[in-house]
């Protein structure tokens, strides 16, 4: 699974660029490549602008600003810059790219609390990869009266505030239209409070190609190459090649969590779908949707149907009462492949080992009490957590929430950039559950099925959502999954 495209670290994008200063790039041809870059980027997106304010920083991406800023006012616009304070940037380019906008206009320091001059687009070049702690001050102020204006922003290879090998934000952060990225892709645009914040992202390499042998920290998932994991159809296929799952759920009054996992199962190929679950819930479930086998299980039950299953899907509902316990421990005990949600995932502390093929699939909160920590914790640093989880547990692990990622228990990590606000509402993940489900039954190996599975999901809801999300339903995505899974 390496194909997609390669996201960085910072310190891969520090290698990137001191390759192609020692190998004859000189680094204020950089610096003038990037101001190049984000003043193409600017014309693109906003053709009608003519008055520029430009926020500099102290260090290199404040000297991509100042490059910007000269750029427009060659061209006539009128051009306004702001810096943090009177203190010199502190590298020799961003000191040289200073030097020329002051040949052509002035540099003015901030007043905390002053409001900021008219503009058409703000350009945030105020700070670049290397800031990993909060912003505070007056770049905290600055940064609050930005995304206060509602005025667009153009965000200079990441938003100001934003970890961007973390994807978090530890304080105040520009909130981007567009933010142009250099050099390399940074992994903490593609997930968490990165991806909120960077609004459109652009990349522009510089001219700098990746260097052989360097090692991406992630990749994000493209459907083109994700969709050929999964064969096309013959004419002489039949159920019995596609797979049996069985979802595993629904305790008294979560019935419909479980529907919901099997119908996805069902929708997305698998050849056969049967669910165990609470008997007062089989009958609504056959007559809203009777190509389920819906089998009711009472306390201490265990069908002998389970043995015909291949793959199974347990959690959507199960609740953490003795009876959920009871069909989890049992469920685990078959040793088939599964996916793990939900209510299964509270009761992986007492499932000793998981079966070889296992998915897990949780959001933030059920990530937290699974790594005894917060959910902050979890949120701070997403791409560590979804990694020490796969670890821990020796699956794969789907790490839900704004760009999903999946991790393996070698250390891999997929981004899935995809998915929307809208999907912020209950069952969706009981769908995922089962869409992965039915792509384990159809033969994937379980690293793609959960990929696949997860990017295919998020599309639906892309779909699904259109330019409405809010009131977005989980089922809503049923219609929309056939398609993304036969383009």
């Amino acid at each position: 699974m390496d194909e997609g495209l390669p996201l960085y670290s910072t310190d891969a994008v520090r290698r990137l660029d001191a390759a192609a200063i020692a190998a004859g790039t000189p680094a204020m041809e950089l610096m003038r490549r990037a101001g190049m870059a984000a003043w193409r980027a600017l014309q693109r997106h906003w053709p009608s602008a003519r008055r520029l304010l430009v926020l500099c920083g102290p260090g290199n991406n404040g000297g991509d600003g100042y490059v910007l800023a000269a750029l427009a006012a060659r061209q006539g616009l009128e051009v306004e810059v702001l810096a943090l304070d009177d203190t010199p940037p502190r590298s020799a380019e961003a000191r040289q790219a200073r030097a020329e906008w002051d040949r052509l206009g002035a540099v003015r320091v901030w007043a905390e609390g002053a409001a900021l001059p008219g503009a058409d687009v703000v350009v945030d070049a105020l700070y670049g990869v290397g800031l990993r702690r909060g912003l505070a001050g007056t770049a905290a102020a600055l940064v609050a009266q930005l995304n206060g204006s509602a005025l667009p922003v153009l965000a200079l290879d990441v938003p100001s505030g934003i970890d961007a090998d973390r994807g978090s934000a530890p304080g105040p952060a520009v909130q981007a239209t567009v933010t142009v990225s250099f050099v390399g892709r940074k992994i903490g645009l593609y997930t968490g409070a990165g991806r909120a914040h960077a609004g459109r992202r652009e990349f522009e390499d510089l001219g700098v190609a990746a260097a052989v042998g360097l090692e991406p920290a992630a990749r994000v998932l493209v459907p083109e190459h994700c969709l050929r994991w999964l064969p096309r159809r013959r004419d002489d296929d039949h159920k019995g090649r596609f797979g049996h799952v069985l979802v595993i759920g629904g305790d008294h009054g979560m019935g419909g969590a479980a529907r919901l996992c099997a119908e996805a199962a069902a929708r997305c190929g698998a050849g056969l779908v049967s669910v165990f679950t609470r008997p007062a819930h089989c009958a609504a479930m056959l007559a809203t949707r009777p190509e389920l086998m819906a089998i009711g299980v009472d306390e201490g039950g265990w069908p002998a149907a389970a043995e015909r299953a291949t793959v199974l899907a347990v959690g959507p509902g199960l609740g953490r009462a003795a009876w959920g316990r009871s069909l989890l421990a049992r469920a685990l005990a078959l040793g088939r492949p599964c996916v793990l949600d939900a209510d299964a995932l509270a009761g992986l502390a007492e499932a000793g080992s998981l079966p070889a093929s296992t998915v897990l699939t949780p959001h933030p909160g059920e990530a937290a009490r699974l790594l005894g920590q917060e959910v902050a914790g979890v949120q701070s640093d997403r791409p560590a957590a979804a990694r020490a989880l796969a670890r821990r547990f020796g699956s794969v692990v789907v790490l839900k929430g704004n760009g999903s990622l999946v991790a393996d228990p070698d250390g891999a990590l997929w981004v899935v950039d995809a998915g929307n606000p809208g999907m912020a509402s209950g069952g969706m993940g009981d769908v995922l559950c089962g869409v992965i489900a039915a792509l384990l039954a159809q033969g994937l190996e379980v690293r793609q099925a959960a990929a696949l599975g997860t990017l295919c999901h998020a599309l639906a809801g892309d779909r699904a959502a259109g330019t409405a999300p809010r009131g977005l339903l989980a089922s809503d995505l049923f219609a929309e999954l056939r398609g993304v899974l036969n383009p």
